[in-house]
């Protein structure tokens, strides 16, 4: 069975058509050969090199004439490509110039370059559909702050909620996790250049000077050290991608929830045919928000993968560097496709509100059982009106009378009917509480990933 990325059938659930497009073997062999040819401009700015020779080594060096197949025969040889790699560009280049490609270089510092070439092109996209997914979430609830559902702990009837409110739950986190990128892209985007072993040797005392050169060139940061065996800014990259995929899981899990037949308060989106079964003509198989989640499980236990490569012996590991390479494109592409399903239900998703209304009265509106007590608590003592409300429960969860009602008559010996205006107890809506308030600070704090 070929991968579930790779695969013409399964692809199209669990790829990323456009992220994937930056992981490919051509665009990987266009940053390695955009690393070789910056490395030569640094260092004949600093006299590492002659001038001439880095220029013949930039306008020969064509990632579209690099031969892939003597690449993966020299991979095979080898374990890794530059070696074969730089024969390539050599060839291309001739004459004197062609010995001053990868110019004082070790392999590392190529490929984790261009990795790192890869992880930018990468948080570009996830930064433009983070922005569409906040600015659909947030006008989602805007649209439904007074929608009211019941909120639900523990799996059970709690309180009201608004429906808006539940959006900006899943909203939330989302502002969060792009200041997170902000935060850990400065350590995260550096180059990687240390030659053999870290030391820089074989460039004398220019070699700080051609790591930031070569940054410069590619519009990276310098570290400030080569960070061949530390791996930790790949580990906190990867550990973002499981935050942010696991946020977008609970909306999933959350939607799944909310479409169960018994409860039928969201479906995923009107698209008829969607979700469907083979064999049962009524389903309609919450199978978005299902992708999603097998997305943000199995980017947990990958990350773990991740924090096992970063114990690296000396200088130069073994093997955790080859685990990166099993690990960290999966999760990429995964999270890229989690947020590209995440936006199809935030665009799509559809609200029965009054399938919402229908459920908190089949409860016997018991989700306003705390209202109720503190309403009942002004006119007597609070041990006796919970004792009160705990009773009226029961009667109405049993089928009886709504709550409300259920109350009133067992209190109506005990305090003036006029007491308490029943009827604003009774609507659901009336105790939303700072609902709209915290509304609006979401949304107000999702201006900073929308501006």
């Amino acid at each position: 069975m070929t991968s579930t990325l790779d695969s013409k059938v399964f692809g199209t659930l669990f790829g990323d058509a456009e992220i994937s497009q930056a992981l490919t073997d051509e665009a990987y062999v266009r940053a390695l050969v955009e690393v070789e040819t910056a490395l030569a401009r640094a260092e004949a700015r600093v006299g590492v090199i002659p001038q001439a020779a880095a220029n013949q080594i930039a306008n020969a060096a064509d990632p579209n004439k690099i031969d892939l197949e003597a690449l993966a025969k020299g991979t095979a040889r080898s374990g890794f490509p530059i070696i074969a790699l730089v024969q390539e560009i050599r060839k291309a280049v001739g004459g004197e110039a062609a010995s001053y490609v990868h110019w004082g270089a070790t392999t590392q510092d190529i490929m984790d370059t261009a990795c790192v070439l890869q992880l930018r092109a990468a948080i570009k996209i996830y930064k433009e559909r983070l922005k569409e997914l906040a600015r659909h979430l947030s006008e989602l609830a805007d649209r439904h702050r007074v929608t009211v559902v019941a909120g639900r702990t523990h799996g059970q009837q709690a309180l009201p909620v608004s429906f808006g409110l539940k959006v900006a739950a899943w909203l939330a986190p989302l502002i969060r996790h792009a200041e997170r990128l902000d935060e850990i892209s400065p350590r995260l985007l550096v180059v990687q250049f240390g030659g053999a072993a870290g030391t820089l040797a074989a460039l004398g005392d220019q070699g700080l000077a051609v790591m930031h050169g070569l940054a410069d060139e590619l519009r990276l940061g310098a570290p400030v050290m080569p960070w061949h065996s530390q791996r930790d800014n790949l580990v906190e990259f990867a550990g973002w991608l499981s935050l942010l995929t696991g946020s977008l899981g609970k909306m999933a899990q959350d939607i799944i929830l909310l479409a169960q037949t018994e409860v039928g308060e969201v479906s995923e989106s009107a698209e008829e045919g969607r979700g469907g079964s083979s064999t049962m003509p009524q389903k309609s198989n919450p199978i978005t928000s299902e992708l999603i989640l097998a997305a943000a499980r199995t980017n947990a236990s990958s990350l773990s993968a991740l924090h096992q490569a970063q114990i690296q012996e000396h200088e130069r590991a073994t093997h955790g560097w080859q685990v990166e390479w099993l690990t960290l494109p999966q999760m990429i592409v995964l999270t890229g496709s989690a947020l590209k399903h995440a936006l199809y239900l935030a665009k799509n998703l559809q609200i029965d509100e009054q399938k919402m209304r229908e459920n908190i009265m089949r409860a016997g509106d018991v989700i306003l059982a705390e209202a109720v007590v503190f309403a009942l608590a002004k006119a007597m003592p609070g041990g006796k009106a919970d004792e009160l409300v705990k009773r009226a429960c029961s009667i109405a969860a049993s089928g009886g009378k709504p709550l409300v009602e259920v109350v009133r008559d067992l209190a109506k010996s005990t305090i003036p009917d006029e007491a308490i205006d029943w009827q604003a107890l009774a609507a659901p809506e009336n105790y939303l509480g700072e609902t709209a308030k915290i509304i609006d600070r979401v949304r107000k704090s999702a201006n900073s990933v929308l501006a």
